[in-house]
């Protein structure tokens, strides 16, 4: 049975409210919830930070009149949880109030839930109804989704190139390519994802680091493949300033800051780094470049969203950018004198 207007218009709610935890829940999912008493809402809240109360918690505690619970809708855009964790299970909390009814956005892969609590709550008589939304809850944590179900972070490709196709100068010499606007939303961009990669040569010529400067919003993970330790010590990507993680086939021990991962150079190395970053919990990684590191993840199939900025301007000559053309165009729009094309991997 198709869910009412109201219905949607609350989910929606919720999963707006779910979207102001973007990157600061993670590795745990974006949740919120609405609670509501003859059509009207009496409480809203979402999970605002790994580790505190989940979005359930923050909305009860939001009720004014908490005798009205005993009647109330809860909309939530995601199954509560059943498990004890860092906090205690949602289910139980809405359990303990005696909500009449719970309408879920998307059931909770994570092994340690995975339909637990709507049975929870089905098993004491409280009505519950799951699928609103499902395709907007889905998108909204595609990350959390990725990581539990594909075991591996969600990838996001980014690179700005020149209109004639170029996204370096010869011999890669770093170039200005994409304009003031398009810069503030990459930094946005690296504070929604957990970690950001880039490759050897990029590293080298670029000396980046990585952090978020133009945004509000926390670094992520910096990762970066150093094959045979060749970058300097005295690159960014050293300084300590925040977690910094590289991928090499030599040994060498930690520093401040720094953790050195040994990969084995008889299997691909993506899949190892992947693979790696799932043990760790990392939900997603913005690779930044260079082409190299790009045109393999694209030709193993190892992406899911690409993110290519175009700027008006023609180089002449220069490192070729990947090619996508249009297969799995999602959208473009204009970002000041900049379009961006926002590619999904079909």
């Amino acid at each position: 049975m198709p869910a009412s207007d109201f219905d949607q218009l609350m989910m929606r709610r919720a999963l707006d409210l779910a979207r102001l935890g973007t990157g600061f829940t993670r590795p745990n999912p974006l949740v919120g919830c609405v609670i509501t008493h003859e059509g009207r809402i009496i409480g809203e809240g979402w999970h605002r930070q790994y580790g505190g109360p989940h979005a359930e918690v923050n909305a009860v505690a939001a009720v004014t009149e908490p005798h009205l619970l005993l009647r109330s809708r809860v909309y939530v855009t995601l199954e509560p949880c059943s498990h004890f964790g860092k906090t205690p299970p949602c289910a139980d909390l809405l359990i303990e109030k005696q909500v009449a009814e719970v309408v879920i956005c998307n059931l909770d892969p994570n092994p340690l839930v995975a339909g637990r609590g709507i049975q929870k709550l089905r098993d004491v008589g409280i009505q519950v109804e799951t699928g609103v939304l499902e395709a907007e809850g889905r998108w909204l944590n595609r990350r959390f989704f990725t990581l539990q179900e594909q075991q591996r972070p969600y990838v996001v490709l980014k690179w700005a190139e020149t209109a004639d196709g170029y996204l370096a100068g010869p011999y890669f010499q770093p170039v200005p390519i994409s304009g003031e606007l398009a810069r503030v939303a990459v930094h946005q961009w690296r504070s929604e994802e957990q970690a950001i990669l880039v490759g050897t040569r990029t590293a080298l010529h670029d000396n980046p680091r990585l952090n978020v400067r133009e945004w509000s919003g926390p670094d992520p993970l910096r990762l970066v493949i150093d094959k045979n330790l060749s970058l300097p010590p005295t690159h960014h990507l050293f300084d300590g300033s925040q977690p910094t993680v590289v991928y090499t086939y030599r040994e060498r021990a930690a520093r401040p800051g720094v953790e050195y991962v040994m990969l084995s150079e008889a299997e691909d190395l993506f899949p190892q780094i992947l693979r790696h970053l799932a043990q760790r919990n990392v939900q997603s990684v913005l690779v930044e470049g260079g082409p190299t590191v790009l045109t393999s993840l694209l030709k193993d199939g190892l992406w899911d969203e690409a993110r290519v900025i175009r700027a008006p301007h023609r180089l002449g000559g220069g490192v070729p950018a990947p090619h996508l053309g249009l297969a799995g165009l999602h959208e473009q729009f204009p970002l000041g004198e900049d379009t961006v094309f926002v590619y999904r991997r079909p």
